[in-house]
């Protein structure tokens, strides 16, 4: 597994090991020890920890990507180059089965140098003869988000400035995670095939219906709920970046992705129904995030 040390990879593998799956998971740094977990001491651009990451594995997870970097390279380097040393590595271990995590992003490569990125990296593994599975989750919330965060002490202030006019998608980590691994334990049904998985919210949220259930769940029920000009958010990636670095949430490239008008996942793009479908509702899951945040200080 790559990414194990993030958001939604550290979600997946607690899943993992709790469901007596057996991972070797990649990390820079060093990490407690864990049961159920090999620590590969690593990273996606060294080809001796992936070989020592896949061999002998049943399949392949890999949820590693970058979301915040400088570059078009920076963005090509972690997400394009990285994903096919995974694939490469997988090729000469004999490790057919592999999963990978996209992003919603893909369907748009124009857009942002992210979506160009992702979309690239989904090319590499559909034309990698194993045996894929594509992912691309849509907004993904839930304890230990640092992405979100920013929203969610927007509104516990009282206010929500939101991207123009749009609709989008959302999915509860858990609720990713546990589908991540449904789909990893898979050999048929789902080989060759990209998903888009949600909330189960038909026709997904506008951006204000999402504020307002965040709104809910933080205690606020009648937030107000302003929409932002796609030429401020913009600018606000530009003042984002300067002012926080490499810190940044909102920079230039995510303003330009933020503002499209439809993150929507793609009516039937969902996987299975046999196979997954969300089991928290979202009010549910918004309101557990919020308990975390407060429970690590966070809002």
């Amino acid at each position: 597994m790559t990414g194990a040390t993030g958001f939604v990879g550290g979600a997946t593998l607690q899943r993992a090991v709790a469901a007596g799956w057996e991972v070797r998971a990649l990390t820079r740094r060093p990490q407690e020890p864990r049961d159920g977990v090999t620590w590969i001491d690593g990273a996606l651009d060294r080809p001796d920890s992936l070989a020592a990451m896949i061999a002998g594995a049943d399949a392949v997870l890999h949820i590693a990507g970058v979301v915040n970097v400088p570059t078009r390279a920076a963005f090509e380097a972690g997400n394009a180059i990285a994903t096919a040393n995974v694939v490469a590595a997988a090729r000469d271990a004999g490790v057919a089965r592999f999963v990978h995590v996209s992003s919603l992003a893909a369907r748009e490569p124009a857009l942002s140098n992210y979506g160009w990125s992702k979309e690239r990296a989904e090319a590499v593994v559909m034309e990698s003869a194993l045996d894929w599975t594509i992912i691309r989750p849509p907004a993904v919330f839930g304890p230990g988000d640092t992405d979100m965060l920013d929203l969610f002490r927007m509104v516990g202030r009282g206010i929500a400035l939101l991207p123009p006019p749009g609709r989008m998608s959302a999915i509860y980590v858990d609720e990713l995670a546990r589908l991540l691994l449904a789909v990893t334990a898979d050999r048929d049904e789902t080989v060759g095939r990209i998903y888009e998985p949600d909330d189960g919210q038909a026709g997904g949220w506008t951006h204000r219906e999402f504020a307002k259930a965040i709104g809910r769940a933080i205690g606020r029920p009648n937030l107000p709920a302003l929409s932002v000009p796609a030429a401020v958010l913009k600018a606000g990636g530009h003042l984002d970046r300067l002012v926080r670095r490499d810190r940044a949430k909102l920079t230039p490239d995510r303003a330009a992705y933020i503002a499209h008008p439809d993150w929507v996942a793609t009516a039937g793009t969902q996987p299975p129904a046999a196979l997954w479908q969300p089991a928290l509702a979202t009010d549910e899951a918004l309101a557990e995030t919020v308990r975390w945040y407060r429970e690590q200080g966070w809002l």
